[in-house]
């Protein structure tokens, strides 16, 4: 019999059931004036509960067309772009930044370190720049910046610079607060740790965000044009083009979710879940590729021991039933990265733990059952 599948790779996530049935509802017409409320209400709570005086876009789209929307709204070509990175998808601003006609300095960090915080303040000092962007939790290398700090810095000593979090492997499972962080567009997206599928773009835009797309007047891009979308996060029985409205039902269950279980008591679970994960996996010679302290919380990259073959080893988890990332760039074939955000629950964390417990003796590592599982026991009660 073939084990039941676990989807437990850095997105999309573990969907529960309350959720699937949003997403399998009959569908309604986006004017019908239940689903504009809901619309309507889903907004409210995403400024409220991530504390954002500006706006708020829920738009049909991937985490990477949140990254263009960001970046087409506050810069016009031949503005300076700070881009500080700490992996793959850090890395990926530069290419859309050039695109755009912007001037890109980047600054990079070792895979599994970051960037200091005085390092980027030294950068934003040489000449005056738009904007920075800064990626809360990059999902290559399971590194988590230090965005609060950051943001302190940019708004105390370069005020005129705009600054831009990548929150897609971060926000609701990472604190993150828009205003009191003095972050100027934070976004992500639905698949990762909301535990919705994938289809969903959020961005917080706040209000010097907002201000600056004002002062450029027509921009080139249109379908994620601010302007083009203001008017229905504002009022969404309006049209400009048709909304996903199963999975806005879905993102709306989702926050209803986050609510019940506040936002305070979902950071500290998934802290938990984390540090129970660390402590499982180091009983099987296991261990992160981020540093101690720069650890994020909603995923783990974790790095092989020696002699373990990757494509062999995630063949084998796959027949016990779990299914985890591989390792990008230099890393490829050196770790696998996990995912534990979202909704996802102990049952599924103890059944991956046992699953990789068994994959690793079925590629030939001696393993001595149930050590790792004793150790996530211990430290998730």
């Amino acid at each position: 019999m073939e084990n039941k599948r676990l989807v437990m790779i850095p997105g999309p996530t573990p969907v529960v059931r309350s959720i699937q049935e949003q997403m399998g509802r009959e569908v309604a017409a986006f004017g019908d004036p239940g689903f504009v409320q809901d619309f309507k209400d889903l907004l409210a709570d995403l400024k409220d509960m991530w504390q954002c005086s500006g706006e708020v876009f829920v738009v049909a789209g991937t985490g990477t067309m949140a990254m263009e929307m960001a970046v087409a709204n506050v810069t016009r070509a031949g503005d300076n772009m700070l881009i500080v990175s700490h992996g793959f998808f850090g890395d990926r601003f530069i290419d859309l930044c050039q695109r755009k006609g912007l001037n890109v300095d980047v600054l990079e960090s070792a895979w599994g370190d970051i960037v200091p915080v005085a390092e980027i303040e030294a950068k934003l000092a040489e000449k005056p720049y738009a904007a920075i962007t800064v990626t809360h939790v990059d999902t290559a290398t399971g590194v988590c910046a230090p965005v609060e700090e950051i943001g302190k810095m940019i708004r105390a000593k370069f005020p005129d610079t705009l600054y831009i979090v990548d929150g897609v492997c971060a926000t609701a499972g990472e604190c993150e607060l828009v205003d009191p962080w003095n972050i100027d567009i934070l976004f992500t997206g639905s698949q990762k740790a909301f535990g919705v599928a994938p289809g969903l773009m959020m961005l917080w835009a706040g209000e010097r965000a907002m201000a600056r797309r004002q002062g450029l007047g027509t921009i080139p891009e249109f379908y994620i044009d601010f302007d083009k979308w203001l008017p229905i996060m504002k009022d969404p029985s309006k049209y400009y083009a048709t909304p996903a409205i199963n999975m806005v039902w879905a993102l709306k269950e989702s926050v209803r979710i986050i609510k019940e279980e506040g936002l305070d008591q979902r950071f500290a679970r998934h802290q938990k879940i984390s540090a129970a994960m660390r402590a499982a996996m180091q009983e099987l010679g296991i261990v992160p590729l981020a540093k101690e302290g720069l650890r994020a919380v909603t995923l783990s990259n974790l790095l092989y021991p020696e002699g373990v073959d990757d494509a062999a080893f995630r063949a084998a988890l796959l027949k016990e039933g779990v299914i985890v990332a591989g390792g990008l760039g230099a890393y490829a074939g050196k770790m696998f990265r996990l995912g534990h955000m979202g909704n996802v629950d102990t049952h599924e964390l103890v059944a991956t733990v046992a699953a990789v417990e068994r994959a690793l003796h079925k590629t030939g590592v001696k393993v001595e059952f149930g050590k790792a599982v004793g150790a996530f026991q211990k430290a998730i009660i």
